[in-house]
């Protein structure tokens, strides 16, 4: 199929997830309480996805929180910090930050496994799995007990991610999509979060897709700059099949770069706008579609959002798919697919 669609991975919150949550965090929900929660939310992101017409659908990530906050709970050797700022409006500042206290591990996983075998177990159509990178996760650690450097923390977080995926690969995962957004928040050069992640994926026998973006916490990206010039000898240099990037939001300015450094890898190229509260309509959709084609060869075009929809109103997030889909469909029937 020509100009395939799919998500990023986080979808829209049902307000009763929310009110769940509260009941988590006040002790008044059991296991079995829990196991429900999970499985109805996830359902509701499938069915949504489903309906909508999605062709290559995520779990919804449905019970995470805030976006990678709750894998710290499920990693040893690490303890929280106050925030460096409680009180007006929360951004990035407002976050927990963790502090290492002793060799890292995650001996029962991140939970992504679980959360893949339940949403396979609710559907039939093409499923992908999405794992926080370990170059992102990074991010809130703060160096102690016998970590000197933060390569030597990197290399522990690679494992921890490189295990995730191999399990995921034995839980049936044939696509597995790994999140590195922070990588493009950064002035000058990037990061070589390729060596990380070219790491993670070894022994990984699952399509490999990448996605970079500069943040949506809170609705609201991280850098007042955004461009992926500095990126693409990155980008380049990835073993993944597919980079996922995003263009609604802040333009397609830089889309020629893609010209620029030959390569064999599919663009998953954001055409929705996440961080806008009103939904595109599919013609908008359809004309950035084709601001794409311009650059890009339909046979190496994905569809996507530009980022997880974890900060939009479930109600936004369903006309946000059904546009999506249908700006598609216009498109490729005007390329005759």
């Amino acid at each position: 199929m020509l100009l395939p669609t799919s998500v990023v991975g986080s979808h829209g919150l049902p307000g009763w997830v929310w009110l769940a949550r509260e009941a988590m965090d006040a002790g008044r929900l059991g296991a079995l309480d829990v196991q429900e929660l999970m499985e109805d939310a996830t359902q509701v992101a499938l069915l949504d996805q489903e309906r909508a017409g999605v062709d290559v659908l995520s779990t919804g990530e449905m019970m995470r929180v805030r976006f990678i906050i709750g894998f710290y709970d499920r990693i040893q050797g690490i303890r929280p910090l106050p925030a460096a700022r409680k009180l007006g409006q929360p951004l990035w500042d407002t976050n927990t930050p963790f502090e290492v206290v002793e060799t890292i591990s995650a001996p029962r996983g991140l939970g992504i496994v679980e959360e893949f075998k339940l949403a396979r177990s609710l559907t039939s159509r093409p499923l992908k799995a999405t794992v926080p990178g370990p170059y992102t996760l990074l991010v809130p650690l703060k160096l102690g007990a016998g970590y000197r450097d933060k390569d030597t923390l990197l290399g522990d977080l690679v494992r921890i991610v490189n295990a995730e995926c191999r399990a995921l690969v034995e839980a049936g995962a044939d696509c597995i999509q790994i999140d590195e957004p922070h990588s493009g928040m950064y002035p000058g050069a990037a990061p070589r979060f390729d060596q990380g992640v070219n790491r993670v994926v070894e022994g990984v026998r699952a399509k490999i897709a990448v996605h970079v973006c500069f943040g949506n916490l809170y609705g609201r990206p991280f850098a007042a700059v955004r461009d992926f010039r500095a990126l693409y000898p990155v980008l380049r240099d990835l073993r993944a099949s597919q980079i996922i990037l995003e263009f609604a939001n802040r333009g397609m300015e830089d889309l020629k770069l893609w010209r620029e450094f030959p390569t064999d890898k599919e663009l998953g190229a954001g055409v929705i706008d996440v961080k806008a509260f009103k939904a595109e309509s599919p013609l908008e959709v359809a004309a950035r579609i084709r601001a794409l084609l311009e650059h890009v060869a339909p046979e190496k075009l994905w569809l996507t959002p530009d980022c997880g929809f974890w900060e939009t109103p479930r109600w936004v997030v369903k006309q946000k798919l059904a546009a999506l889909v249908e700006g598609a469909r216009i498109v490729r029937k005007e390329l005759g697919g």
